[in-house]
Formats: C-alpha cells, sequence, structure tokens
C-alpha cells in the first residue's frame, strides 16, 4: 500500500461521535500528518452537529450511507457498540474503503468472520481498534519478553475484578451489559483489551476453555467468567474477571524460567521486572490521546507500507478467544 494510491490529506469519516471519540481516538484522526477528520455521523443530527462544531470538522450526516457513499470521504472509523459493527463494515468494504472498527470487532466469531472476509477479499485494510498494541508501555514489556529478560515465558495470570457501577443498579439502558450487544458483559468491552495484548506478547493462542455466569443478576450479560488457555509458543494462560467484587484489581504477572514481570492493562502504573539482578521499574506515560499512537500506525501502514500491528486478522483471532472463553464456540 503505497502513498500514490490515496490523495491527501487522506478524509476520514466517523460513524458513530459517542464519548470515546471526544478525547480517546477522534483527536488523532485531526492530528496525524496527512490525515483529516472531514465528516460525523450520528443518527441524532443536532448532536453530531454539535460534535463537528466543537472539534472543527467540515461534514455532518445523520445516515451513515451518506457518510460511507460520499466521494470526498476517504476512510471510515466505525465507533458505534458492537452489534452494529457488521452492519456498517460490510458497506465500507462495499464501497471500497479503508476502515478502523472499534473494539471488540464484533459481539461474536461469526460476525467477525463475515467482516474480515468481506474487506480480504477486496485487498481493503481492516483495522480494530485495539490500541494498547501501539501503546509504548506494553512495546516495552514485549522488548523485555523478545530479549528473553525472564527466560523462557512459563505462565501468564491475569485478575481483573470491580464492584458494580452505579449504571448497573439503574434501569436505564446500557449497551455493555446488554446480552444481545455484548454477551459478556464488561468482559466483552474490558478483557478483550487485555487478551488481545497477551496474542501481541506471546503470539497467538491455539487451545481455549473457559467458563461464565451471571452472579448478579443486575443485567442480562455474564458478570463473572474464567478461563485457561495455551499460547502456540508452549505459555500456558489464566483469567478471571468478576463484575461483582469487593474491591477494584487490575494486575497481570508474565512469570518465566529467569525472572517475571507484573503490570496492569488498565491502570496507569510501573511496569515491573524482576530478575536475579534485581527489580526494574518504569513508568511509560499515554499520551493524551490515548489512541494516537494507533492512528499513527494507520498512517504508516496506507502511507509508508509499514504492517499495523492491530489488522482485521489479530482482531479475529481476539473473537475467536472471546468466543471460546464464552462457550460460544
Amino acid at each position: 500500500m503505497g502513498n500514490d494510491k490515496y490523495l491527501l490529506p487522506l478524509k476520514w469519516g466517523i460513524i458513530g461521535c459517542g464519548a470515546v471519540t471526544e478525547v480517546k481516538s477522534g483527536p488523532p484522526y485531526q492530528q496525524t500528518p496527512n490525515f483529516q477528520l472531514y465528516g460525523v455521523m450520528r443518527r441524532n443530527i443536532d448532536k453530531a452537529k454539535d460534535y463537528a462544531k466543537r472539534h472543527g470538522i467540515p461534514k455532518v450526516y445523520s445516515n451513515a450511507d451518506d457518510l460511507i457513499l460520499d466521494p470526498e470521504i476517504d476512510a471510515v472509523y466505525i465507533a458505534t457498540p458492537p452489534d452494529s459493527h457488521k452492519y456498517y463494515a460490510l458497506k465500507v468494504a462495499e464501497a471500497g474503503k479503508p476502515c478502523c472498527i472499534e473494539k471488540p470487532m464484533a459481539p461474536n466469531y461469526a460476525d467477525s468472520l463475515a467482516i474480515y472476509n468481506s474487506f480480504s477479499v477486496k485487498g481493503l485494510p481492516l483495522f480494530i481498534a485495539y490500541y494498547r498494541r501501539s501503546l509504548p508501555r506494553f512495546l516495552k514489556i514485549k522488548e523485555w519478553l523478545d530479549q528473553e529478560k525472564i527466560g523462557a515465558v512459563r505462565q501468564i495470570q491475569w485478575q481483573y475484578y470491580r464492584p458494580p457501577n452505579k449504571i448497573d443498579f439503574n434501569p436505564s439502558y446500557n449497551w455493555r451489559t446488554d446480552e444481545v450487544v455484548a454477551p459478556g458483559g464488561y468482559f466483552d468491552d474490558l478483557a478483550s483489551h487485555g487478551l488481545d495484548l497477551f496474542s501481541l506478547l506471546l503470539g497467538e493462542m491455539e487451545e481455549v476453555v473457559g467458563t461464565s455466569t451471571n452472579q448478579q443478576g443486575l443485567y442480562s450479560a455474564k458478570d463473572a467468567i474464567a478461563a485457561s488457555w495455551r499460547h502456540k509458543c508452549g505459555a500456558l494462560g489464566v483469567g478471571s474477571w468478576n463484575f461483582g467484587a469487593f474491591n477494584r484489581e487490575d494486575k497481570v504477572v508474565i512469570m518465566g524460567s529467569d525472572g517475571r514481570i507484573e503490570f496492569s492493562v488498565f491502570n496507569e502504573e510501573d511496569i515491573v521486572l524482576e530478575t536475579k539482578e534485581g527489580v526494574t521499574r518504569i513508568f511509560i506515560e499515554h499520551p493524551p490521546h490515548v489512541q494516537q499512537y494507533h492512528v499513527d500506525n494507520i498512517r504508516a501502514h496506507l502511507l509508508e507500507n509499514k504492517e499495523h500491528p492491530s489488522l482485521g486478522s489479530s482482531g479475529l483471532h481476539t473473537s475467536w478467544i472471546m468466543d471460546r472463553i464464552l462457550g460460544n464456540l
């Protein structure tokens, strides 16, 4: 994919300009060289106009087809809830445009596979917004592993617990706990980040089993999940996630033959390397717009022939992992 394929700046359109796009992801599409955030779509046209005015975006739509088919829009970022990802993505593929989809790729592996195939058959670039694959903090951990700082990796363990949110006790709608949109509840939205990251750090998984249930009865989706897996490299993994716990905990430990690495997936904390030489603690700050490096890498993929770390293929693998854990495959 080369620079001669696109007229610059490459003009992006966003479908679904909600909260995630305000700071995390929207501004990078404006601030990245040779990119321009040119249009936004939201079914509520007044909210779309307000977003466009505040962010200096030229075009506004209330219908996704109008954005996707607009000849002035070169590429599309889908930032809607997961149950609509397939619907919009297939339209973008049919229009022949590069696409980035918010994670998770879709609510299930089958829909993710349909999305992947629609772009693959046309040779179109497809990115999934697992932006941790591009963040320097986690790339430092990968560097330690590649340098065999802890020797041969034996096992990875992740514990993620938190109490229920106030919204969980509120009857108002929350797509993150609707089993139709997110069968695993918050697990779909949050655990997918870490499990995808583990595939980057240790390579793909080849055996995955899990069990899940709803312990609290506060909503229709699952709220307690446990899993175990094996990476192709031979390392074993275990994870547990509970969204009705007493306290908050987010802790990953990678055990090796000669040391260990400890870090948090979501908390902004030190990454810790412990070997016989001692303990090394490093704090690497995230950028103000956390998807900035992810979008920078999209630019490099499209314009400089540098492969992006989070493509449709890796997003599809993460969807497979999630469905295996939830017992859907």
